[in-house]
């Protein structure tokens, strides 16, 4: 039986990661045949997508694919994604994420892989899409001077959520 690509779990683990710490989880992904997306927000052959909890419905990611509702323009859609076509999957907030290959043929298709082989690893150095933020300077790294001037009133703090009834 051939191996099951870590891919699908590596996209869990980081949305799971992004929710947890109150982030936007987004993918990046390669539009083919095989997806099921709103074509006119298909740019360049990729469509970002926002996979938060509050923008979808239904959100299920398998290990072939990712299903779920959302609004696009006010209009409820079916989305329907191959994990072999997550080319990313990142926090909105701070870009922290991981970038994944999207194997194309030459008329820059994505290719198919046989079914009854196993995906192999390539042998070259894959330099990363996305790269990691520094922090932001902690009350510490401040001059004492700073100490006595307020921080001004809800700008770069994180988004929150109100939900109002």
């Amino acid at each position: 039986m051939p191996e099951t690509s870590t891919k699908p779990y590596l996209l869990r683990a980081l949305y799971e990661w992004c929710t947890d710490n109150g982030y936007t989880p987004y993918i990046v992904v390669v539009v083919d045949a095989s997806t099921r997306v709103p074509a006119e927000f298909v740019k360049n052959g990729e469509i970002v997508l926002n996979i938060s909890f509050e923008a979808t419905g239904n959100l299920k990611i398998d290990n072939d694919f990712i299903h779920f509702k959302a609004r696009f323009g006010g209009v409820a859609r079916e989305i329907e994604v191959p994990v072999s076509n997550v080319s990313a999957i990142y926090a909105r907030e701070n870009g922290q994420g991981m970038a994944f290959e999207v194997q194309r043929d030459d008329e820059g298709q994505r290719k198919k892989k046989p079914r009854s082989e196993p995906a192999k690893m390539p042998a070259r150095k894959i330099s990363p899409l996305l790269s990691a933020v520094p922090p932001a300077p902690s009350n510490a790294d401040k001059a004492p001077e700073d100490d006595n001037q307020p921080d001004p009133p809800g700008k770069g703090g994180r988004p929150r959520l109100t939900r109002i009834k």
